[in-house]
């Protein structure tokens, strides 16, 4: 027989149910800001379809192409000793206004960043002055300084210095506030002044910053200095503006061509002086940067390069010791004489470009005594001969450009951008493919694109509108690109791991982790376009800058001042709106 063994029953109670981990709660500022993203991207659409895209009728159009590339026929160029006059006359001119800008930018900048500012008023003057400057337009403070100083170098040398200090000392204000304050402290520690702590704790950290900063600005400087010739300034924008308003597109055309060119070559060359005059490797990933590495490269793969293999496996040799003579005396190293050659160089360009814009230092003196005369041109605002329903609506058209554009930059940008960027390109070629068209796109001034588009389509929004877009995709597609490659690789990895094809990882992984900075990108997108918008309609694009060209040729400066402070309103609506989207997404 065989006994069986009951297993014995237990008394405990069955396991509950896990309980679902708590949820974490979305604040009312995330909502909020949803909410705003889907606003605007529903303001977008419908200003998308109030500026009247129609690509049927821009094929019909095709015939107006056809006549104005018949009247173009061959690509014109003045004399090359009228050439390079004009050349070195512009380049001296941005450079000017540029370095000006960087110059008043430093105090500007100190009193802006939180951890150098005398004060809470001090900050909020300073970061005030910084949005102030980048809204009025620099076309306008060029129209200013025409009265003031007739036509020259000099109105367009402060006009491109003045208007920069708004972008230039934020970036400088936020370096400021990014540095390692161990060394400022120990220089207060040691009672040293202010000064003493900026000049030895601070401005070392942020050099490589503000060099960087500054060539940027120069770049985008060399770009805007075209339209400033619609308003007097000297130089090739000012010769391109008589050659289409004289309907010699061939000419016209020509100038156009050789500013590109002098877009392309101010990447590379500034990618050069960051290489040389910082002594790094240059990390972005533009045109310059890349031909740049790709010089350093072939220079380390040369003779120098056998004497380091051979250098390899060896045991260091044990530095001598220095003696006290050798410390007190800084050495004429490799580095050194560098740097000692670059800074000579910078200076020797600098000099150059003051010369070349021949500046009658004495008007600087003898204006003061007719600013009176022309502020009371300019004030009090009014609208004069315009009624007020048709000005705002004209401000109303041109923040419909801006957000058109806005949206069709990000839709192509979103697609141009990812497929420049290294970890999602399907192929190397592709990538580089994009990176190239990229820096092609941000070589034309937008400008140059909306004579043609007017020129090809006609007067209106319509021309406007598909120049910001179509110039706004070599910006945007280029922060997208950097943005989407410096996503951390874990999630991606993941699931690749997993076996998710491109695409998964890229909606996956890439793309949700690249969100924040495709927000925080394309609101200074709109921003831009609000402002190029204003520009646009100078040259026929629609909006209220056809208003504000008219009003300066009439001399209704009472116009003027009113349509700069509409600019001015919006500017800054749009400037708070993206900074609070940023605090919040943060």
């Amino acid at each position: 027989m065989t006994a069986v063994t009951e297993r014995p029953r237990t008394t405990e109670a069955p396991l509950a149910p896990r309980a679902a981990p708590p949820r974490r709660r979305t604040s009312p500022e995330r909502v909020a800001a949803g909410l705003t993203i889907v606003a605007l991207l529903v303001a977008s659409i419908v200003a998308l379809r109030s500026v009247e895209i129609d690509p049927a009728r821009m094929l019909q159009s095709w015939s107006n192409a056809e006549r104005f590339f018949g009247r173009v026929g061959a690509i014109e160029f003045p004399p090359l000793a009228e050439l390079l006059q004009l050349t070195a006359l512009t380049l001296g001119l941005v450079i000017c206004g540029t370095l000006l800008a960087a110059v008043l930018s430093v105090p500007v900048a100190v009193l802006a960043a939180s951890n150098t500012t005398p004060g809470p008023v001090w900050r909020a003057a300073a970061r005030f002055v910084t949005v102030l400057a980048r809204a009025v337009p620099d076309v306008v403070l060029a129209m200013v300084f025409v009265l003031l100083f007739s036509l020259g170098t000099l109105p367009g040398i402060l006009a491109i210095g003045l208007h920069s200090v708004g972008m230039i000392s934020k970036l400088f204000a936020d370096a400021i506030e990014q540095i390692d304050e161990g060394p400022r402290t120990a220089v207060r520690a040691a009672g040293g002044t202010r000064l003493q702590q900026f000049t030895a704790g601070v401005l070392p950290q942020v050099l490589p910053s503000w060099v960087a900063t500054v060539l940027h600005r120069n770049d985008i400087n060399l770009r805007g200095s075209v339209i400033l010739g619609y308003v007097g300034v000297v130089g090739l924008g000012m010769e391109m503006s008589f050659a289409f308003k004289s309907l010699d597109y061939g000419l016209g055309l020509g100038y156009a061509l050789v500013i590109f060119v002098l877009c392309v070559v101010m990447e590379i060359v500034s990618s050069s002086v960051r290489a040389a005059m910082l002594g790094i490797a240059p990390t972005g990933r533009g045109l310059g940067d890349r031909v740049v590495r790709r010089a350093t490269r072939r220079r380390a793969d040369g003779p120098s390069a056998a004497i380091v293999t051979e250098t390899v496996g060896r045991a260091p040799a044990a530095p001598a010791a220095p003696t006290v003579d050798a410390m007190l005396r800084r050495p004429w190293d490799r580095t050194r004489v560098r740097n000692t050659s670059w800074g000579l160089i910078a200076g020797a360009v600098v000099v150059a470009s003051v010369l070349v814009c021949d500046i009658a230092w004495s008007d600087l003196v003898t204006v003061w005594g007719g600013v009176p005369a022309v502020a009371v041109r300019f004030w009090p605002p009014s609208f004069g001969s315009y009624e007020a329903a048709t000005m705002v609506a004209a401000m109303g058209e041109t923040i419909a450009i801006a957000l058109a554009a806005t949206l069709l930059t990000l839709v192509a940008s979103i697609v141009i951008g990812s497929l420049a960027a290294r970890n999602v390109a399907p192929s190397r070629g592709m990538r580089s493919g994009m990176r190239l068209l990229l820096v092609g796109i941000r070589g034309v001034p937008e400008v140059i694109l909306a004579i043609v588009l007017i020129v090809v389509t006609g007067l209106g929004t319509q021309a406007g509108t598909l120049a910001l877009a179509l110039g706004g995709i070599g910006l945007l597609g280029k922060l997208l690109a950097d943005s989407f490659e410096e996503v951390p690789a874990g999630p991606e990895r993941a699931l690749t791991a997993t076996g998710a094809t491109r695409l998964q990882v890229y909606a996956g992984a890439t793309l949700p982790q690249g969100l924040r900075a495709l927000v925080g990108h394309s609101f200074y997108m709109l921003d831009t376009n609000i402002r190029a918008a204003t520009l646009l309609g100078i040259v026929g694009a629609g909006g209220v800058g056809y208003y504000l060209l008219n009003a300066s040729q009439g001399s209704n400066y009472g116009a003027v001042t009113a349509i700069v402070l509409m600019i001015l309103v919006t500017v800054l609506a749009v400037e708070g709106l993206a900074m609070w989207m940023r605090k919040v997404l943060r």
